[in-house]
């Protein structure tokens, strides 16, 4: 069983691409080089998306250790173990963004 996907490097990604881009939803980067930037929502949609393939993988695996069918106590707990990091570093992010929306409804123009 293969367990392709690092939260910790998606969330450095996405981290890095929302700095660069400035969180907008331009074509063109902050510094103004022409790159093209992501969007905020792709890069939650793509995020949520490996959140849930990791907890897909959690469960395929918790399923093979309990049927025998070849996996072992290791490699279950390992991928339970990414795919509670992974939604815990998704709920981190949501609880900013709220936070971030809150300051933003609150302020004085």
């Amino acid at each position: 069983m293969s367990l392709a996907i690092n939260p910790m490097t998606a969330a450095t990604q996405a981290l890095t691409a929302l700095s660069g881009s400035g969180v907008g939803t331009s074509s063109t980067s902050a510094s103004g080089a022409g790159a093209a930037a992501t969007p905020f929502s792709d890069l939650m949609t793509d995020a949520i998306g490996q959140v849930n393939q990791l907890d897909n993988q959690a469960h395929a695996a918790v399923e093979g250790l309990m049927s025998g069918s070849g996996v072992d106590v290791h490699q279950a707990m390992i991928a339970t173990q990414k795919a509670s990091m992974a939604f815990e570093m998704a709920l981190a992010v949501r609880n900013k963004a709220v936070q971030a929306y809150q300051q933003v409804v609150g302020m004085q123009f």
